[in-house]
């Protein structure tokens, strides 16, 4: 059954059963005096609710989002209940007379009754329409909310994969790979261990960046890891001249980060902050909490760059808009200048 086939009978249902209740508590407090007059109550009743009492559901729930706010309008509700409540009656008398149910004469007569009637009628329906159409409202609003959520997510994830498709592409480009084997080929005559080592620092980087896959955050400890991995790769090419630290609390190792966030930011100052730089330079990549957030700093000894100046599509370009997609305006990247040293600064909630 369809929402709105659903809302009609929820409606019809509930407007008989108010009609019923209101009937039974004339009963109970002795109002009826007969069989013949509770007769010609109900079958009035059910008639006056059923014919206006879907046009004031449709009211109520048009404004239910109005009303039912925090904190409630009270005032307003009451107001609205009890208008219609008149307004109601009085469509319904002139409906019946007509056509011939009610003489001219007894009209007022007739509508003062029914609306001293239909007031506690409209009060139990009147509420009960509202309060349905209040949480109604309420669930397709968390409905919602979790579309949103799982559609930011879905946007991370292909993010995070694009991440990692233009990492590959970056570490399996030519001169990558030139470079690397060129530096592995040199050591193998006069340090065949190390040489060993590269390849299999070269192999643990290739094959973090696919573990990865799928995975909209990860450990901070995998990410060094795979930070560690392309520095002494960058190490055996730059020797002497790349020189790196990591300094990260223990306790934070398993804070999640993005993957290929960390390792993102470290190219990014090996290739503008060391490798323009006949002397070399260094890399020291910090972590910190900090007021229920997680604060990585990435520091070289390069001139540094305008973040608002990077194009569509480089690498930190990609990075802000998966941390956007995860965390909002909760997360920021943020390029300073320290003690003449270029900084780059990630902040994200810690989880």
């Amino acid at each position: 059954m369809s929402p709105i086939k659903r809302n009609w009978v929820f409606s019809f249902l509930w407007i008989n059963f108010a009609v019923v209740l209101v009937v039974l508590i004339l009963i109970a407090g002795n109002q009826i005096s007969s069989g013949r007059e509770l007769l010609h109550l109900l079958v009035f009743s059910l008639f006056y609710a059923n014919l206006t009492g879907i046009l004031g559901l449709l009211i109520l729930s048009g404004l239910a989002g109005k009303l039912l706010v925090h904190p409630p309008r009270i005032p307003l509700m009451a107001l609205v209940i009890l208008v219609i409540a008149p307004l109601g009656c009085l469509l319904a008398e002139t409906l019946q007379m007509l056509i011939g149910f009610v003489a001219p004469r007894q009209f007022w007569p007739e509508y003062l009754h029914t609306v001293r009637i239909a007031m506690p009628l409209a009060i139990v329906f009147g509420t009960g329409a509202m309060v349905h159409a209040s949480l109604r409202g309420r669930v397709q609003a968390m409905q919602e909310h979790l579309r949103e959520k799982e559609i930011a997510e879905e946007r991370a994830r292909n993010l995070a994969a694009e991440a990692r498709l233009r990492s590959l592409e970056a570490q399996i480009h030519p001169h990558f790979l030139f470079n690397t084997l060129n530096s592995i080929s040199s050591l193998i005559a006069v340090n065949p261990i190390r040489a060993e080592e590269i390849v299999g620092r070269l192999a643990a980087l290739l094959r973090a960046s696919l573990d990865t896959s799928g995975q909209a955050l990860i450990p901070l400890r995998q990410e060094l890891a795979m930070v560690e991995s392309y520095l002494d790769i960058e190490r055996a090419r730059f020797g002497d001249k790349l020189r790196s630290s990591i300094a990260v609390p223990t306790d934070l190792e398993n804070a999640k980060v993005p993957p290929m966030s960390v390792q993102s930011l470290v190219e990014n100052a090996v290739k503008y902050g060391i490798n323009p730089q006949s002397s070399g330079g260094e890399v020291v990549v910090t972590a910190a909490a900090e007021n229920g957030n997680l604060r990585i700093e990435i520091c070289d000894t390069g001139s540094g760059f305008d973040l608002s100046a990077v194009p569509a599509g480089h690498g930190l370009d990609n990075l802000v808009s998966r941390l956007n997609a995860l965390f909002g305006e909760k997360a920021r990247l943020n390029v300073l200048r320290r003690d003449g040293h270029s900084v780059v600064e990630m902040v994200l909630p810690r989880v």
